[in-house]
């Protein structure tokens, strides 16, 4: 299965990709942190960078790589825990309109599989009227 997972390098994301790759599936591993681009590789993901809000550059990504499945592992959280209440509303954001554009660029892909399994307490209704 070829599965594109969107925020590979968060904190569930980096331990998803190797249990995936491991699995036997072709895996996108998409980051926004130039950075992160070879750990990804070394992982056995195919890396792309790109940030979800450039919606023309993601829907490129998602349907070039052409997925079975997209996983949402999108956060934007601070390294630091203590400043997790300050940067709230990045974090929302991130929830609301990046899901929202990760959903888009699937449906462009005509990806059959749209999994969210990283936002289990806040889950806002996404554009196309189904909760992630």
């Amino acid at each position: 299965m070829r599965i594109f997972v969107a925020g590979a390098s968060a904190v569930i994301g980096i331990r998803l990709v190797p249990l995936l790759v491991a699995a036997g599936h072709d895996v996108a591993g998409m980051t926004r942190s130039p950075g992160k681009v070879a750990v990804l590789k070394e992982l056995g993901a195919e890396p792309v960078l790109c940030d979800v809000d450039d919606t023309s550059v993601l829907r490129a990504a998602v349907v070039e790589f052409a997925p079975d499945a997209v996983i949402d592992q999108l956060t934007d959280l601070p390294d630091d825990p203590a400043k997790v209440p300050e940067l709230s509303a990045r974090a929302e954001r991130m929830l609301r309109e990046g899901t929202g554009n990760l959903l888009d660029a699937a449906a462009a892909a005509r990806s059959p599989k749209q999994e969210d399994i990283s936002h289990a307490v806040h889950a806002p209704k996404a554009r196309h009227g189904r909760w992630h």
